[in-house]
């Protein structure tokens, strides 16, 4: 069962890390792309884009801090659903959807926590009165 919890957030982690490294080798396009679609402060959404995915990425893949890990990718989800996949555009149901099942996967993280096979884990069996998040 722990091997399993950790593929899941080996899996649900690879699109958000996939999708921040490509945005740090594409930032100036994506930078035009979003200021193209009337974004204020493209650059400074952009950075938090890359920063939240990546941060929130490495959280839950290594089984740290996961609750909050899982927190920032929804807070990255939620607005970059609502603006660039919106389920009124048929052309982006299936996006909308994806993103959909992806937090419904990071909802699941987070109430189930990571397993043991994680940081946290080994973390909570050294000092027991800390909180995992």
């Amino acid at each position: 069962m722990n091997v399993l919890l950790l593929v899941a957030r080996i899996c649900l982690a690879l699109i958000f890390l996939n999708s921040s490294i490509g945005k740090i080798f594409s930032f100036a396009d994506t930078q035009a792309m979003m200021a193209g679609l009337g974004l204020p402060l493209p650059g400074l959404l952009l950075l938090g884009n890359i920063l939240f995915q990546l941060v929130g990425a490495t959280l839950l893949l290594l089984g740290y801090k996961t609750k909050w890990g899982v927190i920032l990718l929804i807070l990255f989800l939620v607005p970059t659903t609502l603006v660039f996949h919106s389920p009124l555009n048929p052309e982006e149901t299936t996006a909308f959807l994806k993103n959909l099942a992806l937090i419904g996967g990071l909802l699941y993280a987070y109430v189930t926590g990571p397993g043991t096979l994680a940081i946290e884990s080994k973390s909570a069996k050294s000092t027991p009165s800390e909180a995992s998040y």
